[in-house]
């Protein structure tokens, strides 16, 4: 907004709408999250887990009520973060009962897409990687790196010259 148009022609307004700094025609501002990370950032707050540090591995439990363990992807991305995902669906078998319509009268339960993303420590196996689904409740347990051998000293013989 050019404040000479509204007859301020005076160096101070100038200077104020520098402090101001009016824009000049309402745009996307670059501080908002993408809906792509707003989206994440809610799955993952609504995933909830445990980790577990325990003296060979380290154990991920994460709730997952009501999902197949086909619907759950376990994935190791950027060479150290493992990565939880996948979508819970609504039943389609209690909205098409009798007349097909249904009514929720209360809805609780999240229905949607999960995610959770964990940074592995250096010492966590990445090829010793196994997931179980039991009972609503994945349990992702990654094995440690066994400890680095402690260097031996190097003996030198000395020789008589």
């Amino acid at each position: 907004m050019d404040l000479r148009n509204l007859g301020f022609d005076s160096p101070f307004f100038s200077i104020l709408e520098d402090m101001v700094d009016f824009p000049e025609e309402p745009k996307k501002s670059r501080n908002n999250p993408s809906r792509a990370y707003v989206r994440d950032a809610k799955a993952m707050a609504a995933t909830p887990a445990d980790v577990v540090e325990y003296p060979n591995s380290y154990v991920f439990i994460v709730d997952m009520p009501g999902i197949k363990a086909g619907e759950i992807k376990v994935q190791v991305e950027s060479e150290n973060v493992l990565v939880v995902s996948g979508e819970r669906k609504r039943d389609k078998e209690r909205e098409n009962k009798d007349s097909g319509v249904v009514k929720y009268v209360r809805m609780e339960r999240r229905v949607g897409k999960f995610m959770r993303k964990f940074v592995l420590p250096e010492n966590a196996n990445m090829d010793k990687i196994s997931a179980v689904c039991q009972d609503g409740v994945l349990t992702v347990t990654v094995e440690k790196l066994p400890p680095p051998e402690p260097k031996k000293p190097k003996t030198v013989v000395v020789q008589i010259a």
